[in-house]
């Protein structure tokens, strides 16, 4: 059984990559669409009830792009994937919650699995293939 368990870690370090650049890239087009309409953005964020929407725009969008580059090259994972998890949290709560669970009805659904691999960059770091493991040693395991 132990030799499972040595036969399924192997693409580990390869999986955590392509999930980063999966997450990275599923960011892009919204990332963009805020900034390059950053004041459509801002009226949106106030209709929908977004606290601060003339601050958030701008934050929210930053975050986004920051987090595109840094879960591409592998650089502070950790920090930006809960920076991401913030905006996750509240496209959930103020955008789909209300839509229900299905993609189908503009649901929860897709930024959940967003969370929840955020949630996995938090946790195990973004593996051997990074800028994160060639600075931070320790950020080298998967």
């Amino acid at each position: 059984m132990a030799e499972f368990g040595v036969l399924v870690s192997y693409p580990a370090n390869s999986v955590l990559f392509l999930a980063r650049l999966a997450v990275a890239y599923g960011f892009t087009m919204p990332a963009m669409m805020k900034i390059e309409q950053i004041e459509a953005t801002q009226a949106w964020f106030e209709s929908i009830g977004i606290p601060f929407a003339a601050f958030m725009a701008p934050f929210v969008s930053a975050i986004e792009l920051a987090g595109i580059v840094l879960l591409t090259l592998g650089l502070f994972t950790r920090f930006i994937s809960l920076l991401l998890m913030c905006v996750m949290a509240g496209a959930i709560v103020f955008v789909h919650l209300q839509h229900g669970f299905s993609t189908a009805n503009n649901g929860f659904e897709i930024p959940l699995y967003y969370f929840l691999f955020l949630f996995i960059f938090a946790t195990f770091g973004p593996g051997k293939y990074s800028i994160d493991c060639l600075l931070f040693k320790e950020e080298c395991h998967a």
